[in-house]
Order: C-alpha cells, then structure tokens, then sequence
C-alpha cells in the first residue's frame, strides 16, 4: 500500500512542505520522496507581503509566499553573465535546510510564439544561458520544469524543429548534472491531443529525462490533467509526470489569460500511488499576470487584485 504524508515543518520564518512517501519499506525512485520543497523568499508575493506592511492584504499575499513555488528563470530578468550566481545562491540557500528547489526555464528563441509571454534568449545565446544555469545548479538536487508551451505552440507556429532542436540541446546540457530531474512541458488537457503531444515530447527527448510537467500556467482540473497525462505517459513508454495545482482550485473556464473567478488549487505533494504521477506542484505563481488581457499588466507582473481573488481558495 502506498501512503504519501504531507507536513508543514517551521524553518525559521519558513514554512516547508515535506513531501514524504512510501511504499511499505521499499525506497521509491520518485525525486519527490523525502523532500523538502524550498520556499523562495524574494518570491513576488513574499514582496508584497512587506510592502502591504500588516494590513489584511498582507495576510493573504503571505499565505501564498509560504507555499512552495517554482522559480522562473528568464533571459531578460537574468541574463547568462548574472544567471549562474543567481542560480548557485538559491541552490546555497536550500541546501541548508536540505530543501529541494524547483526552476521553470523559459527562454527559448521565439518564446511565446510572439504572444504576451513573447521574448527569450537568442538562437547563438540560448545554449551559454542554459550552461550558465546548469553551472549554477551544479551538483545539489533541483527540479527542472523545461520550456512551458514550447512543444506544444510548436505545430501552430511552425517551429517544431527548431524547438525540439534547442530542447535537445537543454537537455543534454542539463543532464550533466546527475542530481538534475528534468520534466519537458506537455501542455495540457485542452490543448492538443494526446497523441501528438507525445509524438512532441518524444522528438524532443523526453526519454532522456524523468518525465513531462502539464498544466503549467493553466486552470484545468487536477482530475482532467491526470487523465491526459496518463495516456500521454502510456503513449512514451510510462513516462513520469508532474501537473501544475497552482490555480486550479476551481477548474478552468474556458479562458487562459488572467480568467476571473479562479482560485489556487491543492498545495503541493508528492504522488507515489503506484501511477505515473511523480507529484502536484505550484509551477506557475499565482499573482503574476498571464499578459494584458482581462484588465491584467504584462505578462509575470504582480497584480495585486488577481492574487487576492485566488488566495481566497485556502492556502
């Protein structure tokens, strides 16, 4: 029988979600098992929370910044001269509390398909900006979340070499360090088919890697994301996967830029239940903007009204 137990451990003035799991007495593969998710405290809601200086708002932006979230790295906020040693004092941070940091690079040439999210490195910079992560992550354990919408806004814009190309490249780059877990992004339950999701995935190289995340930045159920991403696993040979619970609480609507009425989903755990999912994680941070769109600033910008609509879902 597998019993996953989820805590909340005080560190200090952090609070960790510890992500145990097992099955009887045997030791699993899972690179979640045991591990103790770092919280970032420079996270956009951690910095609202002191500017909001005790109020109620500042309340219910400090609920979210206590939940693990992933960090975005971006060429444009961290460019491959400054990457590595934003990238190596995070890794330093959580190694003193032995906690497991989760990073979502999203860089790639033409990200965005010249959307909201639009920008990323250069097709010569691409491969130095990732070197210069994978020398910051160095030896200490780190999840990597590659390229959210890359594969999937690849048949749509007509760049499906290129971008299996340069996550290939990633990848390869990556995976020098062996304590490096890397999941590709798969999209989501309401964008393409599971097929030719997993036809994406395998001609980019996820069988080099642990698996796929889904839902990134999306509102789909929990429950509608794990069944897509099983048939995608089932389709690469059971591939492992990871779906993003940040803002699904109340499901999608329909919409995927800024949508009113959201809330944030279940706080994250590790899943050992004998499927293909690894765990439920926050990827995207809830309280940064999808792009202008619905009344919301550019896209990754703090907004402050959206963060306190989706932190009245309970964490």
């Amino acid at each position: 029988m597998w019993v996953a137990i989820v805590g909340l451990v005080l560190l200090g003035a952090v609070i960790a979600v510890v992500l145990t799991v097992t099955r009887g007495g045997a030791t699993s593969d899972n690179p979640f098992t045991g591990a103790s998710l770092y919280v970032y405290p420079d996270s956009s809601a951690a910095k609202a929370a002191k500017l909001a200086n005790g109020t109620e708002d500042s309340a219910a932006f400090g609920r979210l910044a206590r939940v693990p979230t992933a960090i975005w790295l971006l060429p444009e906020a961290h460019p491959t001269g400054e990457i590595t040693e934003f990238v190596a004092k995070i890794e330093a941070d959580a190694a003193v509390t032995s906690q497991l940091p989760v990073f979502v690079v999203y860089g790639i040439p033409s990200r965005d398909c010249d959307s909201y999210s639009a920008g990323g490195a250069g097709d010569q910079d691409y491969p130095l900006w990732i070197s210069a992560i994978a020398a910051g992550i160095g030896a200490a354990p780190s999840v990597v979340i590659l390229e959210p919408d890359a594969l999937a806004l690849a048949p749509s814009c007509g760049t499906e070499g290129a971008t299996e190309a340069f996550l290939k490249d990633a990848v390869s780059r990556l995976s020098a360090n062996p304590a490096t877990t890397i999941y590709l992004d798969g999209g989501h339950s309401s964008w393409l088919e599971p097929a030719q999701m997993a036809a994406l995935l395998k001609a980019a190289g996820v069988s080099e890697v642990r698996g796929f995340a889904t839902n990134v930045s999306n509102f789909n159920t929990t429950q509608d994301e794990r069944d897509y991403a099983t048939a995608v696993s089932e389709l690469l040979g059971e591939a492992h996967f990871v779906i993003d619970t940040s803002r699904n609480g109340m499901g999608s609507s329909g919409e995927w830029c800024n949508p009113p009425g959201r809330t944030v989903g279940a706080a994250p755990t590790g899943v050992d239940d004998g499927s293909a999912q690894d765990a439920s994680l926050w990827i995207k941070n809830p309280g940064e903007s999808d792009g202008e769109c619905n009344g919301g600033p550019p896209a990754g910008q703090w907004w402050p009204s959206q963060a306190l609509e989706l932190a009245r879902g309970g964490v």
